[in-house]
């Protein structure tokens, strides 16, 4: 076995990882606090992608500089899409078959929405740095895999800390472990689960854009994108933040040393088998719930 070849492979697995886990955060967040399965998560983060894409194409702003822009504008759609759509089904008794149902629904609009406005064509971040790479001896690192594992760890540091040193993302764990005790100390749930929501879409948003610098993008994309969100929060454990980003980081290097070692139509079976395995083995995910 290529030694090289092998650390090549982890590391780029990790970096692919990374951004997983960035696009995987949020998912694990509305599911493991609010029992929402938004299965149209995917969805927001490639509806950033293509918004990043308009930016930079019209205007030349760089996709990382664009997410000044795109993560208010997708904060500020999620907490819409919260108060029209899904703080209704919270009052259901099936709210994790309701949220699925109406988040399935969603994905297709937006779906289609993007086909209407940027057509059928795959599409490709290409910027200045996109074939930069930065040598290690016989290793490299290319720059929009390392600025993807950048934006991942403060996309993930940056949550947990509104997690657990905020007085809001303290008031997130609260209402959704406590709901009723919460309420009498003055918590406004619905303020809270609209709060949380998006936020969870602001990090969809940031993720799509990392995953549009690694891979081409169309608006079917968020179907593959959505199985390796599911990977990463069953991997990592529902409502588990650093959890997700353990599983994201897993997956990677999963999919990265298959890639490496075995043909590409061997890499899905295989990441899916060991999913099974974790399953049978611990179904609650590597690491259990903080929320």
């Amino acid at each position: 076995m290529n030694l090289t070849l092998t650390l090549q492979s982890l590391i780029s697995g990790i970096m692919m990882g990374a951004v997983y886990a960035l696009l995987g955060i949020g998912f694990s967040l509305t599911w493991g606090v609010m029992r929402v399965i938004n299965v149209s998560h995917a969805t927001f983060g490639l509806l950033s992608a293509f918004v990043s894409y308009s930016l930079f194409k019209t205007f030349g702003i760089d996709p990382i500089a664009s997410l000044v822009l795109t993560l208010p504008a997708m904060f500020g759609l999620g907490c819409i899409i919260y108060w029209l759509l899904i703080n209704p089904i919270t009052r259901a008794k099936a709210v994790i078959v309701s949220s699925m149902i109406l988040t399935f629904g969603i994905a297709i609009i937006l779906e289609n929405l993007i086909l209407l406005m940027w057509g059928a064509d795959p599409r490709l971040l290409t910027t200045s740095y996109t074939n930069k790479v930065y040598v290690i001896g016989p290793l490299y690192f290319q720059y929009p895999r390392l600025l993807g594992f950048v934006m991942a760890l403060v996309g993930v540091s940056a949550v947990q800390f509104f997690l657990k040193r905020t007085l809001t993302g303290k008031a997130v764990r609260a209402a959704w472990q406590q709901p009723e005790a919460s309420q009498l100390c003055g918590i406004n749930l619905k303020k809270i689960s609209m709060i949380t929501f998006g936020v969870a879409i602001a990090c969809s948003g940031a993720g799509g854009v990392g995953m549009a610098m690694l891979y081409s993008f169309e608006p079917h994309s968020h179907n593959l994108w959505l199985i390796y969100l599911f990977l990463v929060v069953i991997v990592g454990g529902v409502g588990n933040i650093l959890g997700a980003a353990a599983g994201g980081m897993i997956i990677g290097i999963i999919t990265g040393l298959s890639m490496a070692f075995m043909p590409y139509q061997w890499v899905n079976l295989l990441t899916f088998g060991l999913l099974m395995v974790i399953l049978v083995i611990r179904p609650q995910g590597l690491f259990q719930s903080e929320v």
